[in-house]
């Protein structure tokens, strides 16, 4: 008789083995990433060590490598763990096919990795054996690009830095939640978004779709460092928001990006869209994401002040006079789309007023309760489909260093009835008008950034009337593809 020889069957055998790191330890280990990122550790101390961490972890497949575009938008590519530890120090991608950048016949940039923003994913979102990292692009001579808006923030923070400064920003920052997938890329006004729930402010059941889809927000937002404060559901149906700690601006304006990424990859795990959108349904409260600002020198907040008015100091009020004598000029960058100017109503709460105060909330600047710790500006037009580097360091241009050109005083800047454009029409007009605009983006940065809005404006009509129209939504920056935008 024959012996038979027993094989271990398929699944007995372990075909993949991919990095999965349990919560409580994934934000272990992420805050001590952010820790490094604060301290300033040297870009090659960072480097080498997450170098020698990536070559010694063997379960790592791939790391997802993202910026944004001149408008704001996403992007990710992700390297095999093998070639980026070979080749990191020589990634490059096509540039024209990104808006907003470099044309055909220069289309060739680089990619390098900014080493402090590394991160690790939640497998059960991501998906097992990734971790992610910002990129800085560069130009083919590997000079920083202009038109890359992470970079040109990252500059002007640590030449604040150099001057004993920083500046601390936190984001609250709303959003919608809509039945179905792709379904601001599926929009038409014949049908319009299905939302998932029907209730109100602090006010959806423990087991609402829209609080389990914010509890599996929160908690990947958790694992990711974040420092999560509160969350709950906001005015309009649907609606949500997560607040979580101020930091520097650039990580500020990292984690604002990884929000939207998370938000949207939590939904499409769950069959839903979480959209950013300022104004995506008619006659309901928009979606807004309130800046909060302070600046800190050698570690002291400099816009306390506890015998001064509201509690800030001149230091601060001098900056809020800068960036209400420069409203018009910025609006375009904190309201980039078509869909934006419908959020500025006033009938829905709507900061549109080239004010500042205390209390009324239809002010562009509030100035909110705090403390020596908490002292800040909150500077409430900004939209939720903004890029937040160019708006973050647009406003800290601004308020540090704009132009004064009229004279605004304590009364006056309470109960003066300037307004916001109520169009982007009359906002690229006025920005195009801007010295001020030019001398911070530099003028090819200001004339890509103003064919981008116009060619998006010029498909939606000029008249925003009463029903949200699928132009300002399907050709959205944050929504269009190449697809979508060829068939116009």
């Amino acid at each position: 008789m024959i012996k038979s020889t027993s094989k271990p069957t398929t699944s007995s055998i372990v075909l993949k083995d991919f990095l999965e790191i349990p919560y409580d330890q994934l934000e272990e280990m992420n805050l001590e990433a952010k820790q490094k990122q604060q301290a300033r550790k040297s870009d090659k101390e960072l480097e080498t060590f997450y170098l020698k961490y990536l070559a010694d972890e063997k379960r790592i497949k791939a790391i997802s490598v993202c910026f944004s575009d001149l408008e704001g938008r996403f992007h990710m590519l992700d390297y095999d763990k093998k070639f980026l530890l070979k080749s990191h120090d020589n990634l490059t991608f096509d540039g024209s096919s990104i808006r907003g950048f470099s044309v055909v016949s220069e289309s060739d940039l680089r990619l390098a990795i900014d080493w402090g923003s590394f991160r690790w994913l939640p497998s059960d979102v991501f998906g097992p054996g990734k971790v992610i990292v910002f990129g800085l692009i560069k130009d083919a001579e590997g000079k920083s690009y202009k038109s890359d808006m992470r970079g040109v923030l990252k500059d002007y923070s640590e030449e604040l830095y150099k001057k004993g400064m920083e500046a601390n920003v936190a984001v609250e920052c709303e959003g919608f939640l809509f039945d179905g997938l792709n379904s601001e890329q599926t929009f038409n006004t014949r049908h319009p978004f299905v939302l998932v729930s029907s209730g109100g402010y602090y006010n959806s059941l423990p087991n609402d779709p829209l609080k389990l889809f914010i509890d599996r927000l929160a908690e990947a937002q958790r694992a990711m460092a974040f420092e999560n404060e509160k969350d709950h559901p906001e005015v309009a149906p649907s609606q949500f928001e997560l607040n979580y700690s101020y930091s520097e601006a650039l990580l500020a304006a990292d984690q604002l990006q990884l929000y939207k990424l998370v938000a949207r990859q939590v939904a499409a795990n769950m069959g839903y869209t979480a959209s950013f959108l300022p104004k995506p349904i008619a006659g309901i409260n928009g979606s807004g994401m309130h800046t909060n600002i302070s600046i800190s020198k050698r570690g002291k907040n400099s816009f306390y002040d506890a015998n001064g008015e509201e509690k800030i100091s001149k230091f601060a009020w001098e900056f809020v006079d800068r960036i209400l004598n420069s409203a018009n000029d910025l609006c375009l960058i904190l309201n980039p789309s078509v869909n934006a100017y419908r959020r500025l109503d006033p009938h829905f709460e709507a900061p549109n007023q080239i004010k500042s105060s205390p209390v009324d909330r239809t002010s562009m600047v509030r100035i909110p309760l705090g403390n020596e710790k908490s002292a800040r500006i909150e500077v409430r037009t900004v939209a939720p489909d903004a890029n937040p580097y160019l708006a973050f360091y647009a406003l800290l241009r601004t308020g540090l260093e704009g132009p004064m050109t009229e004279t605004i005083t304590s009364e006056n800047r309470r109960t003066r009835t300037k307004y916001l454009p109520g169009n982007i029409y009359d906002a690229i007009r006025l920005f195009k008008a801007s010295s001020f605009m030019e001398e911070v983006l530099g003028s090819d940065n200001k004339d890509k950034y103003v064919e981008r809005k116009v060619a998006a404006a010029e498909r939606s009509p000029k008249e925003l009337g009463t029903q949200v129209k699928t132009g300002e939504i399907i050709y959205h920056h944050e929504v269009t593809n190449q697809h979508i935008w060829g068939n116009f």
